[in-house]
């Protein structure tokens, strides 16, 4: 009878695989400034909550601001005067006394005028998209490390926080490629317990450590906790 029980706990193990993880949320972003500016706003009591389209940093766009409503007045200016001197180049067309100097002279006023509108527009699209990045919003992620206070300068580039995603839970195994097809076909159990967790992704390339082996990617839904260590098995 012994034998037998130690017969049959030898081929349990022969036909299960059991490898251990940390729980890490599935997604991780280090947000980094894309302009220079002063940091006028850092929501410290942020700092290790959950967000809810709350501001975590907003750095100086007074003159930005400044800068885009008086080109946005500019454009105004020069849509007036394409329409005058288009209107004036259209009279004068009509005029068989004019010549084609006089018109051709019109025509480049009138070319003149809409390459600066075309400027004019690129300039009040940067300025927008940089005030638009000046202030940073998250919408639900968990804000890990604010890294900048205010009062401090920053340039593109400058680290500004992190921030987390931890809607799912992500483990990573390396299984050896020998193993990949089998564990296919099987259950999954998380800490001792079946679960209906399927794999989510498979890297087909070994890795650059594990070199025989390859990356395996389990998600889970809502976990409750994050950073423990994990019990996986495949049988």
């Amino acid at each position: 009878m012994r034998l037998l029980v130690i017969f049959f706990f030898t081929m349990n193990l022969a036909f299960a695989s059991v490898y251990y993880a940390k729980l890490e949320p599935i997604n991780s972003y280090q947000i980094k400034a894309s302009v220079s500016g002063k940091v006028i706003f850092s929501n410290d009591e942020l700092e290790g909550k959950l967000a809810n389209n709350s501001t975590v940093i907003e750095l100086d766009s007074y003159v930005d601001r400044v800068d885009l409503e008086q080109t946005k007045n500019k454009l105004k200016s020069i849509n007036n005067m394409i329409f005058i001197e288009q209107r004036n180049f259209e009279r004068l067309t009509k005029v068989s006394s004019k010549s084609e100097f006089e018109k051709d002279t019109q025509k480049i006023k009138v070319i003149n005028l809409e390459t600066s509108k075309a400027d004019t527009l690129i300039k009040i699209a940067n300025l927008e998209d940089s005030i638009k990045n000046k202030k940073l919003v998250e919408k639900s992620n968990y804000i890990y490390n604010i890294n900048v206070k205010e009062g401090d300068y920053v340039t593109p580039g400058t680290l500004l926080y992190e921030a987390k995603d931890l809607s799912k839970g992500k483990l990573e195994i390396f299984i050896p490629i020998a193993d990949i097809e089998d564990i296919k076909t099987k259950n999954i159990y998380i800490d001792d317990k079946k679960s209906d967790i399927k794999i989510t992704k498979i890297y087909d390339v070994a890795d650059s450590e594990h070199i025989s082996s390859y990356k395996v990617e389990i998600h889970i839904k809502n976990p409750k906790k994050f950073s423990r260590l994990i019990k996986i098995e495949f049988k």
